[in-house]
């Protein structure tokens, strides 16, 4: 059975209700860094040559300065901003993550940083018909007025770093992100410095050759001086109007106060339409919040014990969750719950004794959810092997046992997450897509069953039996972060697919047999066992069973 078949309906229902404005916003934003690439792409042709510029853009204009082009660039450019006001109205408080706010202030300044350089250009060609080239555009600003080049270099690499911010949050949730992030964090440095530098190169070039770059005179034109301080006034209008009705949407909210009761007879008072989690910020209470309050965890849960009666139902996006982690009727998710009237509350989740500094700090520490595959293995009958043997001995064997593993699943490209006695977990997959982490699984199954094989020849004359191991394999989605406490604290997984790894292992153990494997791994690792025997297996606290195929020798699978 395949996973996306196991999952509930719930979390169908939880991605079907994204807003549209999220989709409108990724796609005018993926065209304006479109934009932005190729302009830079054209600029560090400078490197080449001014004429390489030059020949670059005719095929920049053909590309932007068609109807077509000009009303996707400008559409997407007032699309964006209109979005990031609407992203300024719809928030309660301004508190929010570093990232966040500095994308915000970014995307609201876009447009005042490129109206000098989109007048001095793109107005200028449209109503005089002159179109600057780089020889003259180049000469003007790096030669004639530097300050005006510096403050447009400046609005660029603004508008490049929004960007970059913007495509991050997007594909940071990917399972594949991992594996090509340094080299997309390599491309983002380098597409702006080799711009600067071409633009700097052909700077130089012309101060070499002045006489060969004369500067034409643009024709002159009455509404082109009227133009940015129009756009200047139109783009601080709307941000004006949009706080002035933060301003009056507070001053409404504050007249319908929602009183939030919290334990230890802490009360807050807040604006009706605050969240649950907006209010213990707003107060400075500790709140938990993994996921930054996006209803993507349900870490921030709280438990209504007065006033739950005529407050609004959850919506679809919490809906989803609460069912997904079968929480009572009293539960809901502090960062969706915005109440109308006064309420009673417990958070779930405590924050402990570091308090809720450290537990919001968010990032990759805090947890991801990814796409993982997960070895279990186990020595059977070591209990009664430790019996016979001193306890040194017995720890000389374990640590042989234990490095024969660590490095087949370090050879195989795969983390050791723990020792559980003699058992051991290991994740796969953390920087692979799922499909290679599900094929370095396997592959590192295979290799433990061939040291397994050594470690038996080495030493056997000191077992009265070869050792053995019981294995399984799995894959699926795990919560992947830094856990535990103090010095104790390291990477590990959480999650079904955990715990389904866990008792595949145990069967491994009930049938002897060396190695089980779930249809989920069996399908990523593109393994054909249509001959094997298939079992299904029911997990308790799993709504589907699992499908499984049981190998009683691991070492009879051919590694590709």
């Amino acid at each position: 059975m395949k996973q996306t078949e196991t999952r509930p309906a719930a979390e169908a229902a939880l991605v079907g209700s994204r807003p549209p404005w999220r989709e409108i916003r990724l796609v005018s934003g993926l065209v304006l860094a479109t934009f932005l690439l190729t302009h830079f792409g054209n600029h560090a042709l400078g490197l080449v040559s001014i004429d390489a510029m030059e020949a670059g853009r005719a095929w920049f204009n053909r590309l932007w300065r068609n109807p077509v082009g000009t009303i996707l660039l400008y559409g997407s450019l007032l699309l964006h901003f209109l979005l990031a006001l609407q992203a300024l109205y719809r928030r309660r408080t301004l508190r929010m993550p570093v990232r966040e706010a500095a994308q915000l202030t970014l995307g609201l300044s876009l447009p005042f940083l490129l109206i000098g350089h989109v007048t001095g250009t793109r107005i200028e060609w449209a109503l005089t018909g002159h179109d600057s080239g780089y020889p003259e555009v180049v000469r003007s600003i790096w030669l004639l007025s530097p300050e005006i080049g510096a403050r447009q270099a400046i609005a660029l690499i603004i508008a490049w770093l929004h960007g970059c911010l913007g495509i991050y949050f997007w594909l940071r949730p990917k399972p594949w992100f991992p594996a090509y992030a340094l080299l997309l964090y390599t491309g983002a440095i380098l597409v702006p410095i080799l711009a600067l530098l071409g633009f700097a190169e052909a700077g130089r070039e012309i101060a070499e050759a002045p006489a060969r770059f004369a500067l034409r005179a643009p024709p002159a034109s009455d509404l082109l001086p009227l133009v940015g301080p129009s756009l200047y006034a139109f783009f601080g209008g709307l941000l004006a109007l949009t706080i002035a009705g933060r301003i009056l949407r507070s001053a409404n909210l504050w007249s319908r106060r929602v009183r939030i009761r919290y334990p230890s007879d802490q009360v807050v008072t807040v604006p009706a339409g605050f969240s649950v989690l907006e209010a213990s910020r707003t107060a400075g209470i500790p709140h938990i919040s993994v996921c930054g309050g996006r209803g993507r965890c349900s870490t921030c849960r709280v438990r209504v014990i007065d006033g739950l009666q005529d407050q609004p139902a959850p919506t679809a996006q919490e809906r989803g969750t609460l069912a997904r982690i079968k929480a009572g009727p009293n539960v809901r998710l502090a960062c969706q719950f915005r109440p109308v009237g006064e309420i009673a509350v417990v958070p779930i989740l405590s924050t402990g004794r570091n308090g809720v500094t450290a537990l919001v700090r968010g990032g990759r520490a805090q947890g991801q959810e990814r796409e993982v595959a997960v070895l279990f293995c186990d020595l059977r009958g070591f209990t009664s092997l430790t019996e016979k043997r001193l306890p040194f001995d017995t720890v000389f064997i374990l640590n042989r046992y234990f490095e024969a593993v660590g490095e087949a699943v370090e050879d195989a490209g795969g983390y050791i997450d723990k020792f559980i006695g003699d058992g051991v977990l290991a994740l796969f997959g953390l920087h692979t897509t799922p499909q290679e982490a599900a094929r370095q699984a396997l592959d590192a199954a295979l290799r433990i069953k061939a040291g397994l094989a050594r470690l038996n020849e080495d030493y056997a004359s000191e077992f009265e039996h070869p050792l053995r191991i019981a294995m399984s394999l799995h894959a699926g989605p795990a919560i992947v972060g830094q856990m535990g406490y103090g010095q104790a604290t390291s990477l590990t997984a959480v999650g079904d697919t955990i715990n389904a790894a866990s008792r595949l292992e145990g069967l491994a153990k009930e049938l002897d047999v060396e190695l089980v494997i779930s249809e989920d791994l069996a399908t990523r690792a593109g393994l054909d066992l249509s001959d094997r025997n298939r079992q299904i297996v029911t997990i308790r606290g799993r709504a589907a069973p699992l499908g499984s195929w049981i190998i009683p020798e691991a070492g009879s699978l051919v590694r590709s």
